[in-house]
């Protein structure tokens, strides 16, 4: 009987248990943590998985206890030997989750819980318990849960209903799920914000690129933060974008800027272009220089340059220069005239006459230029005989010769000498100038018995010729004897000085 009476109240007081409501108070938690209505107790947010862009600057995002740290990419992270606690699946059942120990401290206002407690994950993404529990807190709160006795069964009778913490909200299988308040639009957030949804709460943060400040977002100006850009930096709402310099154009990183080689892109050179850092340069061709444009060659006119570039006469021509001669001369070396000997290239003389060359041209004179009472004894050579008595008062012998002087030769100059073939004993020599020096632009100075030099006293131009006959007068000691003999000089003065 009293066996009987146990077994009914036990029967009577799992039924009441079952059709008791559970019932969830939860602690607050401190910033960085969320309350997890299914183990109750607080867990740690990861920061980096739900905070779009929590660290710039290329810097790693690595989620630490109650909150993050943005560290460098190349920074080692070494981590503790513990191993992490893990949920024990419901389908164990309640003798995993016997076994199954947990105590946590958060201090004074935290949450020291002892006991035995199992959870399992079911569709729909809550959390239910599959094992019966009874837990006690702290001192500041405490926390009373009565599950069903079975772990396999998940109530689904709607009028068994369980009480959600605030943020959460019953499913469809009777189990407490996350309310998305960002996109219900029950959130509270500015409209220069940006709702983040976390787990039985929201997050209002400012959009990437902008910074809270006091209640309002701003915009960052990512160009104070060095190094964003290679060179130059632009700032827009909520961003940025980097330029280059005239010269740079932007590499695929949109951070770097490389030389753009402008000879090879648009050669805008009229001869010759070299690329340099930033820029090109165009240099020309030799006989040309650069415009005022920098881009396009001129000739350059060698013969206004100087005008010690050609003997006679510079012609210019494009990108070099040529030098000419005169009639009668010929360039040599490129810049010089030298006389062409006409007499030896093109003579037109007759056969009785012969050529003589000189600077600048030829001439043509007799062979025989002995006149009446002179014979031609010898070449140029005219003899007056002693027989003939016209030959008394006249030279005994006349000599012919020629020469060629330049153009406005510096005086004084010797230019010709002038000789006795016949030297005679006790005998005197005197020379003098006969004829041909009306001028005065000769001198004839006598350097020893027998000979004399001729002088150029003033500068002669041509083209000009001057005949002058040079005496040379023999008298003996006593003074009965005399005789003279004529040199015939024939003076040619070219056209030019060379």
């Amino acid at each position: 009987m009293l066996k009987a009476l146990f077994l009914t109240m036990l029967t009577l007081a799992l039924v009441k248990s079952q059709d008791t409501e559970e019932t969830i108070t939860y602690t607050q938690c401190t910033d960085g943590y969320e309350w997890d209505p299914v183990r109750q107790q607080c867990k740690d947010i990861d920061e980096c998985d739900i905070v779009p862009d929590a660290c710039k600057g290329g810097m790693k995002c690595v989620n630490h206890y109650g909150g993050y740290l943005c560290l460098p990419k190349t920074a080692q992270i070494i981590v503790n030997n513990e191993q992490p606690q893990q949920e024990t699946p419901a389908a164990e059942g309640a003798g995993a989750a016997a076994n199954a120990a947990a105590t946590s401290s958060t201090g004074t206002g935290g949450v020291a819980a002892t006991g035995v407690a199992a959870s399992g994950v079911v569709p729909g993404g809550g959390f239910v318990a599959s094992a019966a529990a009874e837990v006690q807190t702290g001192r500041n709160n405490f926390v009373t849960r009565r599950n069903p006795s079975d772990p396999q069964r998940i109530p689904i009778n709607p009028s068994h209903r369980i009480q959600c913490a605030t943020g959460y909200e019953q499913s469809e299988h009777n189990v407490c799920q996350d309310i998305d308040e960002c996109t219900a639009g029950t959130h509270n957030c500015r409209a220069d914000q940006v709702c983040i949804n976390l787990r039985g709460s929201f997050a209002c943060q400012c959009p990437p690129g902008y910074q809270k400040r006091g209640e309002q977002c701003v915009d960052v100006d990512e160009c104070t933060i060095p190094p964003y850009c290679h060179q130059r930096c632009v700032n827009t709402p909520g961003s940025f974008y980097c330029q280059c310099n005239p010269g740079f154009q932007l590499a695929a990183n949109n951070y770097t800027c490389v030389d753009i080689n402008e000879c090879d892109a648009s050669n805008q050179c009229a001869q010759q272009c070299y690329n340099i850092l930033g820029s090109f340069i165009c240099q020309c061709n030799q006989g040309y220089e650069l415009s005022s444009d920098r881009l396009n060659c001129e000739d350059i006119d060698e013969c206004r340059t100087s005008s010690y570039l050609c003997q006679y006469q510079c012609v210019n021509e494009p990108g070099k220069f040529s030098c000419m001669c005169p009639q009668g001369y010929q360039v040599v070396r490129g810049r010089t005239c030298q006389d062409i000997n006409e007499c030896e290239t093109t003579n037109e003389c007759r056969e009785d006459e012969m050529c003589w060359n000189y600077h600048g041209g030829f001439r043509c004179y007799p062979r025989n230029p002995c006149q009446d009472p002179y014979v031609l004894t010898s070449e140029n050579r005219c003899v007056c005989p002693v027989s003939n008595a016209m030959c008394r008062e006249i030279p005994q012998s006349i000599v012919y010769k020629y020469m060629s002087i330049r153009s406005d030769r510096s005086v004084p100059s010797d230019i010709f000498q002038i000789q006795a073939t016949t030297i005679y004993a006790n005998t005197i020599n005197t020379f003098r100038i006969k004829s041909g020096n009306e001028n005065g632009e000769f001198y004839l100075r006598q350097t020893s018995p027998v000979s004399a030099m001729l002088v150029l006293v003033k500068s002669l131009s041509g083209p000009r010729e001057y005949i002058v006959d040079l005496e040379m007068v023999t008298v003996n000691s006593i003074g009965t004897f005399r005789t003279s003999s004529v040199l015939r000089l024939t003076i040619i003065v070219g056209p030019f000085s060379f």
